[in-house]
């Protein structure tokens, strides 16, 4: 089990380390440097490096969540502060997913057509949906903190 625990807090690590970098980080300086065509290539590169790690992740943490959630606590009868982890990670995938299918896929689309008008605005789709997820990622880690602790 000290495995899994491990492969689970490097993918949350990871996924809500590098939302955190890009949103409060990156985001800024490009959009301070760069004009939009460079600033959008930019976002698309960064992107297509970065999201298969997160669906590596992504994989990782709900594998291992459910082996720990069944296999240390039994599932249902898991403390409350696990249930909230759970479910808050499942809303984390399922925001990704839509973000990785959609607006993510509808902004390439855009910068193949040269229409970076189009592109700006799945890319401000894309912040948006970045930020809720970053803030529920935070939660998470603080739940995961606390919740032993709390009981």
């Amino acid at each position: 089990m000290p495995y899994l625990l491990s492969l689970h807090l490097l993918a949350s690590l990871i996924w809500v380390g590098g939302m955190f970098f890009a949103y409060l980080a990156l985001r800024p300086a490009a959009a301070s440097a760069l004009d939009a065509p460079q600033r959008l290539r930019l976002w698309e590169a960064v992107f297509a490096r970065f999201f298969p790690w997160v669906w590596l992740c992504v994989l990782m943490l709900l594998a291992s969540g459910l082996w720990m959630t069944y296999g240390w606590f039994g599932g249902m009868h898991a403390p409350p502060y696990v249930h909230a982890m759970f479910g808050l990670g499942l809303l984390m995938m399922a925001l990704f997913a839509h973000l990785y299918f959609a607006p993510y896929r509808r902004m390439r689309q855009a910068l193949a057509k040269g229409d970076f008008a189009q592109a700006g605005q799945r890319l401000g789709q894309i912040r948006m949906i970045v930020g809720v997820n970053l803030i529920l990622g935070l939660t998470v880690t603080v739940i995961a903190a606390a919740g032993p602790l709390l009981g």
